[in-house]
């Protein structure tokens, strides 16, 4: 009886990964299949705040684990949150464009699966990575390093471009017929559509990167905190705030987080222990974030930032704001509005 040969699938969700699953899995490969979470590969700050919103143990899997367990496939959800940060504040290979430290990313997520391939007696590991298709981390190039730095080697297996690649372990020893492999390159979906249509995969995720360290947005956010704040002094819940509101800087001493919808306002409210909060009194208006400070000036220049987005503060009308100090000390103060380009500036 011949020996069944397993993998595992480090699989992050999109079209690519559901292709790289059904060509391993047609060569009679016994699949696990891993999707690595933490706050920034979440769309929003909702599920950013909690794993359990992408636990297998609910009804609510991403696309490719609910894709993987109807094709009979054992899958896991693996949180890396706890080391992640280490990387996010010293990248050994830097950022892409944006914030995203994606080589080390990678070769902190393969490590990882290495080691879950070791203790499970498994063979090799595969992704659903198309060579040339990134321009940070999938390059020729970079595939080797983080291949290599992961300690996987030729361990690691890029099925739907392994044809323009040096042949790995899995091919080589006969657990893979290289022949069935492919070879995708670049940023053309074309090849990945019509080899969906031959798998009958008619409902796949849009190929978006699912990490928001590569929105610029987001990721100005990020440099203007790392400018002002010490990085060992950063967590989980600091960079969850830079998803919420409007973030303005107006010294390096004062910055705010300003709600621009209801919905902003609630979330805020999530953050507001250790923080000065602000709101309109009568009007509606936006709820107001700012750090420890307890300085009057810093906090009549919050009070200022807060009826600037009132309907009323537009109208030049004064506006009454109650400041709700993190030490629990309360205050009202009346203010005239900023002008929109007094603070044009300032908005991150």
């Amino acid at each position: 009886m011949s020996k069944v040969i397993k993998a595992i699938g480090l699989l992050s969700g999109g079209l690519d990964s559901m292709l790289a699953l059904r060509v391993i899995l047609d060569q009679g490969i016994a699949v696990k299949v891993i999707k690595f979470w933490t706050p920034f590969f979440s769309k929003n700050i909702q599920t950013a705040e909690s794993r359990e919103t992408v636990s297998t143990n609910t009804d609510q899997l991403p696309d490719v684990l609910r894709y993987a367990r109807e094709l009979g496939c054992e899958v896991e959800v693996v949180d890396l949150s706890d080391g992640y940060l280490r990387i996010m504040h010293e990248p050994k290979h830097g950022f892409g464009r944006n914030v995203n430290p994606c080589i080390d990313c990678h070769i902190y997520m393969f490590d990882t699966g290495r080691r879950m391939m070791e203790a499970e007696g498994r063979q090799f590991v595969f992704t659903g990575e198309v060579l040339g298709q990134r321009p940070k981390s999938q390059q020729m190039q970079e595939l080797k390093l983080i291949a290599r730095r992961s300690g996987l080697d030729d361990r690691l297996l890029r099925p739907l471009s392994a044809k323009l690649m040096k042949p790995t372990l899995p091919e080589s020893e006969g657990w893979i017929d290289r022949e069935k492999l492919l070879n995708f390159h670049g940023r053309s979906r074309k090849p990945q559509i019509a080899l969906a249509e031959k798998y009958g995969i008619t409902e796949f995720p849009t190929p978006a990167g699912g990490c928001i360290l590569t929105d610029p947005h987001y990721g100005n956010k990020v440099k203007d905190m790392f400018q002002y704040r010490e990085k060992k002094s950063l967590y989980w819940e600091d960079y969850n705030l830079l998803r919420v509101g409007r973030q303005l800087r107006v010294s390096p001493e004062l910055k705010l987080i300003v709600g621009r919808y209801e919905a902003d306002n609630e979330l805020l409210e999530m953050f507001v222990t250790g923080r000065t909060r602000l709101e309109p009194v009568d009007v509606p208006g936006p709820v107001v974030l700012i750090d420890k400070s307890t300085d009057p000036e810093h906090e009549l220049i919050a009070a200022r930032i807060c009826a600037r987005y009132c309907s009323a503060g537009k109208r030049g009308d004064e506006v009454a704001v109650q400041i709700d100090r993190y030490n629990g000390d309360k205050r009202i103060v009346r203010v005239r509005a900023f002008k929109p380009e007094e603070v044009e500036d300032w908005l991150i």
